[in-house]
C-alpha cells in the first residue's frame, strides 16, 4: 500500500511516498514506526501512549483528523493512505505541530478546580453524588489531541479564538458542583475572542474522537454567559 506524507524540514514542504506491507491489525502509527525504522529514519512525528489516551498522535489521516493508533489501516479502504500535520498549527518538522499556543489558550479558562476557602489542615472529601457527575462526565473526557481545533473555522481566521477543546474544559469546571470560580471563567469565555466567535460549523464534535461534543459546550457556555450578563445587570 502506498503511504503519502507531507513533509516539512523548517523551510520547505514536500511529499514523501512509501510502499508499505499491510497486515490486519496494523494502524497508521504501525506504518509509521514501520517506515521510520525500515524505509526513512528522517520521518518526525509525535507519540507517547500509543492507546488512545494521550492525544499525541493526532494528525490528518485522508483528508480527517484521526488519533493515528487508533486508526486502521484496512478501515480506510484505500489503496493510498495520505498523511499531513494538523491544519490550524504551525508545522515544527513534519507531522509534528506547534501546540504551544492550544495550551496556553487552555490555560486562560482556569482548568482546575477553584474554591474560595480550603482548610488544608483539615481537609474534606468533596461529595458528589452520579447525577452531578453526569453534568460535566462528558466534557471531562477530553485528551487534548487538538483534532477539534484544526477543523474549526473560527480558529483558522482568528488567532486569539480560543477554541473548541479551551470550551469544552471551561464548561466542564462550570458545571463541576465542586467548583466555585464560575465567575472568573465567565469573563474568560465571553471575551472577544470566546463564544460569540464561533460560527458553529460543528466539526469540532465530528472529528473528537472520545465524542466529548464542545459544540455543545459552547452553546452551554453562551447560556452561561447570558445568565451572567442578566446577574450583572440586576446587581447593578
Amino acid at each position: 500500500m502506498l503511504f503519502r506524507i507531507k513533509r516539512f524540514d523548517g523551510e520547505k514542504e514536500y511529499w514523501s511516498e512509501y510502499e508499505v506491507e499491510v497486515k490486519k491489525g496494523m494502524t497508521v502509527l504501525d506504518a509509521l514506526f514501520y517506515i521510520r525504522e525500515n524505509l526513512d529514519g528522517s520521518l518526525a512525528f509525535r507519540v507517547s501512549c500509543r492507546m488512545g489516551v494521550c492525544g499525541s498522535c493526532a494528525m490528518k489521516i485522508n483528508n480527517k483528523p484521526r488519533l493515528a493508533c487508533e486508526t486502521q489501516v484496512m478501515d480506510l479502504k484505500s489503496d493510498v493512505i495520505v498523511i499531513e500535520p494538523l491544519d490550524n498549527y504551525n508545522v515544527i518538522k513534519d507531522l509534528i505541530v506547534d501546540f504551544d499556543g492550544f495550551f496556553k489558550k487552555h490555560a486562560k479558562v482556569k482548568p482546575y478546580l477553584i474554591r474560595k476557602v480550603e482548610n488544608y489542615e483539615k481537609p474534606a472529601e468533596l461529595i458528589q453524588t452520579p447525577k452531578q457527575l453526569d453534568e460535566y462526565y462528558q466534557f471531562a473526557l477530553c485528551i487534548k489531541c487538538g483534532a477539534c481545533y484544526s477543523v474549526c473555522p473560527a480558529s483558522a481566521t482568528r488567532k486569539d479564538y480560543l477554541g473548541p477543546a479551551a470550551f469544552a474544559s471551561a464548561y466542564r469546571f462550570i458545571k463541576d458542583s465542586r467548583d466555585e470560580g464560575k465567575e472568573e471563567r465567565i469573563p474568560e469565555v465571553a471575551c472577544d475572542g470566546g463564544v460569540w466567535r464561533c460560527h458553529f460549523a460543528a466539526e469540532c464534535s465530528e472529528v473528537c474522537p472520545k465524542n466529548v461534543d464542545p459544540a455543545k459546550a459552547v452553546q452551554k457556555l453562551r447560556w452561561e454567559a447570558v445568565k451572567h450578563s442578566i446577574r450583572s445587570l440586576l446587581r447593578w
